[in-house]
């Protein structure tokens, strides 16, 4: 039973938002809580002015859309309600994550040494520490050092974002460029690639202990 003086361990949301509370493993509060949902409202908003197809309108059919259905299906099942699952039944005391039949034992300890794509880039990949500006640097000086240090992450996630799209559009997505056009193709392969995002983070977090591919503590901007 709830009880005003005991604090549950853990704390969990309502069953609808541990998906969102989910998403705090991987993302920082502002995109987790904040810039992914409002993705997700500003994506529905915006189908109908992205929807080429015309076929399918007004009764019910997969076969006619394909593409549509899918990127649903993996948005809505495959994203949010594994993530309310995952939430729900593997999520533990202190938030660890336990097994299917495994006993929830507050004294679990996980050893996690989360790191920063550009520390895997600068120190274990070159052997050298982090550039860092020296002591009372001009503001100038310091931007481009936090430049410098985040280069790795910058130049990964402008290839996804900015070289991604347009590589696709002459391979995989040629059809729907041709028939969509420049502005909402995209729309559509960013809100896409948006969306990917969450899974490629999970995976990198369980296979390489990536925390952030952009770090910058100085203005609490990490990604």
């Amino acid at each position: 039973p709830a009880s005003s003086v005991k604090t549950p361990n853990p704390s969990k949301a309502p069953w609808y938002f541990l998906g969102l509370q989910e998403m705090l493993v991987y993302f920082d509060p502002w995109y987790a809580g904040v810039v992914l949902p409002s993705l997700v409202v500003f994506g529905l908003m915006a189908l109908p002015y992205i929807d080429f197809n015309k076929k399918g309108n007004g009764y019910y059919s997969i076969e006619e859309r394909k593409f549509s259905y899918l990127v649903y299906q993996f948005g809505f099942f495959e994203l949010w309600i594994t993530l309310i699952i995952l939430g729900t039944f593997l999520r533990g005391p202190n938030w660890n994550f336990f097994g299917p039949f495994e006993y929830w034992s507050p004294y679990k300890v996980e050893v996690l040494n989360n790191v920063d794509l550009p520390q895997m880039f600068w120190v274990g990949l070159f052997d050298r520490p982090l550039p860092l500006a020296p002591a009372g640097a001009s503001v100038l000086t310091q931007v481009g050092t936090i430049l410098l240090r985040e280069a790795p992450g910058l130049v990964v996630m402008g290839a996804y974002l900015l070289l991604l799209p347009p590589l696709l559009a002459v391979t995989v997505f040629r059809k729907f460029y041709a028939q969509m056009g420049f502005i909402r193709y995209m729309v559509m392969s960013n809100l896409m690639l948006l969306m990917f995002t969450l899974p490629l983070k999970m995976v990198l977090r369980w296979t390489l202990n990536l925390k952030y591919i952009i770090s910058i503590p100085e203005i609490s901007l990490n990604f």
